[in-house]
């Protein structure tokens, strides 16, 4: 009797064993005490200094959550850890530390500058579902039906949109039909260029000459040459970064600037900087978002754009960019949605989104489309650079002109397969 009582006891020891060994791994797992981020941006090589930026938005959206106690989940306030992580702009490196994060423990990703590496860990999440928010713009095939993964969803748009917008707002709003455009030898320049002719097409514009040339070209001059000779009235260029600072500099040093109309078709505070202020003066570009909206019509988006813009020159000393708030706009996303579905789950996270998919960003009122793509009220504002008696600081770059945005300057679903 005794020994059945001993066996008894010894099961029983057991079984309280083995129950407290789940709570604290199965059941303890679906209540953690924190939610950890990872970061993955190429903080060394060609994009390093936009990768800065895109990390100062990652990285005021979490304080801002963590000082108001933490993600709201059911089981009470859930702080936010960060792991960030280079990615080196090199394919293979992304993939293999983007995998490092899932296997540390990451709940969800955002991250990437270059198009290639996004895509690549996008393929990985098509194929094992997991929240992953890339923070650039993303090739236009990206977003085509079956490419995108479950839980990912990008913040940005497509090249297509910034070529769309520039030649809208080229032709409706500063009234240039006859348009010479530079593309890039590589998606970015042909996703713009499409974009570009369909604008030209829907509003009576005309390419009338166009060449491209590859990322990393420092010399523009016979470009140049061929612009000055087609005689356009607007010069609408895909450069960006770097390239787009020579090409602007090589623009006004040769006087291209008055013999036509200089449009850079995604412009961002980072160019501005690289300028002089004179070689600045009255350049025309699209600007995913700008710090003054002084005189915007929209009141709300305002204040939103003034309250995000103030809390980000506090904590990093700048304005901030394009880049920047695409990321910031990203990782507020992602939170709302992990918020909304009580849960880490990504197919929970999924559901939150598609079920609310509007949204009111820094930037305006928005709403996830079926590519998981953000269709923004006001994607784009064009902007024009201001000389050297109108800067009142070294922050005053640009001068808001108008605003492009809405379903019109997104490719169609349609056309994109769905």
């Amino acid at each position: 009797m005794k020994k059945k009582i001993g066996i008894l006891v010894g099961v029983l020891f057991v079984c309280v064993l083995v129950v407290s060994l789940l709570s604290g791994t199965i059941f303890g797992a679906a209540k953690p005490k924190t939610f950890k981020l990872g970061i993955l941006l190429p903080y060394t090589g060609t994009f390093a200094a936009v990768a800065e930026t895109q990390k100062q938005g990652i990285l005021l959206a979490v304080d801002q959550k963590n000082a108001a106690g933490g993600l709201d989940m059911p089981w009470g306030k859930v702080k936010i850890e960060v792991d960030n992580q280079d990615d080196e702009a090199n394919i293979n490196t992304g993939v293999r530390r983007f995998r490092y994060l899932k296997d540390q423990g990451a709940h969800a990703v955002v991250g990437q500058t270059w198009a290639a590496i996004s895509l690549a860990i996008n393929e990985l999440c098509i194929r094992d579902p997991y929240p992953y928010f890339p923070v650039n713009v993303a090739p236009l095939d990206s977003y085509r039906k079956g490419k995108m993964g479950a839980c990912t969803y990008a913040a940005g748009y497509t090249p297509w949109t910034v070529g769309y917008m520039a030649g809208a707002a080229a032709i409706n709003d500063l009234g240039k039909k006859r348009i010479f455009y530079l593309g890039r030898s590589d998606s970015w320049g042909w996703d713009i260029k499409a974009g570009l002719e369909a604008a030209a097409k829907k509003y009576g514009g005309q390419i009338i000459g166009q060449t491209e040339v590859a990322q990393g070209t420092s010399d523009f001059t016979t470009v140049l040459e061929q612009v000055r000779a087609a005689k356009p009235d607007v010069f609408i260029s895909a450069q960006f970064g770097g390239d787009a600072i020579a090409l602007l500099k090589q623009c006004y040093d040769m006087g291209l600037n008055k013999q036509m109309t200089i449009f850079n078709s995604f412009l961002t505070n980072v160019v501005a900087e690289g300028l002089p202020v004179e070689a600045r003066e009255n350049i025309y570009g699209m600007h995913f978002f700008y710090y003054d909206m002084t005189g915007f019509e929209d009141a709300e988006t305002v204040k939103l754009a003034t309250e995000y813009s103030k809390a980000f020159m506090d904590k990093w000393g700048t304005p901030p960019d394009a880049y920047a708030t695409i990321a910031y706009i990203a990782v507020q996303q992602l939170f709302d949605a992990v918020e909304r579905a009580g849960s880490f789950d990504q197919a929970a996270i999924k559901k939150a989104i598609d079920e609310k998919p509007e949204f009111m960003s820094v930037k305006g009122p928005a709403r996830w489309r079926e590519d998981h793509e953000p269709v923004y009220k006001y994607a784009g504002f064009l902007v024009r650079g201001k000389g050297p008696k109108e800067v009142k600081n070294k922050f005053d770059y640009f001068e808001v002109i108008s605003v492009q945005g809405g379903e019109e300057v997104f490719p169609s679903l349609k056309d994109l397969g769905f």
